[in-house]
């Protein structure tokens, strides 16, 4: 296996060139990068990076809701998805990450139908997936359920693999978004085995004395500011656009650095062992409690990359 991490957080922390992420990623005992939307597509850049620091850029990343009722911006969205995968095919990247959209999210009348979408996605993303196949790229989804996004579960991923049929379609396996939806974390590797080509080192914290008084649907809370509320980290936003957001709390669950979480990393290394997995176990850091610094945000990252070597035989 490999180790990598999503630029991300870094670059909200400030370290806005890719160059000097590239270096600090080598220097750190990385070998590959995910790279987000904040860092600037340019290919002089990104070939120089992989040259000068032997690194591997594997995979970009690029989730939204392509779906959304204003047709301009979805289709303005779905353009920028296009022109990452032709960008990541001419820089040697097999990977994009993305989401597939979802054209209904009302929750006013209290009931949630991914499946209303499924026609939708189906429809928009099989021209994607025939770029892909023609660009050498393979299209992952990445099951978070808060970037616009109807494959987040195995019901909902299976129909989506049944009406896009095609090895090219993947999965990023990120099991923190599995841990608080309630889903098989362990049993999901061995489910998907063939699917998984991307792995988001990732957890999950679950405060199960406030589920006993908000429920498991009440999680964001825009308004309270109690120092007992967990605050949301806006992922893959800059800070410019994280201070634009509505300041929320998470009131019974939070994403986490891997050993810091509610995952067994020891299990979910072994099982992608069991299924041949050599590719990348890419750092996505999204713990508030890690955050705040870039050498908060690095000591985070070094130690989530520590705490999952130790198992990898």
């Amino acid at each position: 296996m490999k180790y990598g991490f999503l630029t991300n957080s870094l670059v909200k922390a400030g370290m806005q060139d890719l160059d000097v992420i590239a270096k600090w990623a080598v220097e750190n005992g990385f070998s590959d990068l995910e790279v987000g939307p904040t860092v600037p597509l340019s290919e002089d850049i990104f070939n120089s990076a992989k040259e000068k620091y032997k690194i591997d850029i594997s995979t970009l990343i690029f989730c939204r809701n392509f779906l959304m009722a204003d047709q301009e911006e979805a289709d303005a969205l779905m353009s920028e998805l296009v022109r990452r995968i032709e960008f990541a095919s001419k820089i040697g990247a097999k990977k994009m990450v993305t989401t597939t959209g979802i054209a209904d999210i009302s929750y006013a009348n209290g009931y949630y139908s991914p499946e209303a979408s499924l026609e939708a996605v189906k429809k928009v993303f099989t021209p994607v997936v025939d770029l892909a196949e023609k660009k050498n790229v393979d299209i992952l989804i990445e099951m978070c359920p808060f970037m616009g996004n109807i494959a987040v579960s195995p019901y909902m991923l299976d129909l989506v693999f049944d009406v896009i049929d095609s090895d090219r379609l993947g999965i990023v396996y990120d099991p923190s978004h599995l841990v608080w939806q309630q889903i098989d974390g362990y049993g999901f590797i061995t489910k998907y085995a063939k699917r998984i080509r991307h792995v988001h080192g990732k957890d999950c914290e679950v405060n199960h004395e406030a589920i006993k008084s908000t429920g498991v649907r009440h999680f964001f809370n825009v308004t309270h500011t109690g120092s007992s509320m967990w605050e949301v980290h806006d992922a893959g936003l800059s800070k410019k656009e994280a201070s634009a957001q509505p300041k929320r709390r998470n009131l019974w669950w939070r994403y986490r650095l891997p050993g810091l979480g509610d995952m067994d990393w020891g299990k979910i290394v072994s099982l992608l062992q069991e299924i041949n997995y050599d590719g990348t176990i890419s750092i996505e850091h999204e713990d508030p409690v890690w955050e705040g610094s870039e050498e908060k945000v690095k000591k985070g990252i070094l130690a989530a990359k520590k705490h999952i070597e130790q198992y990898v035989i």
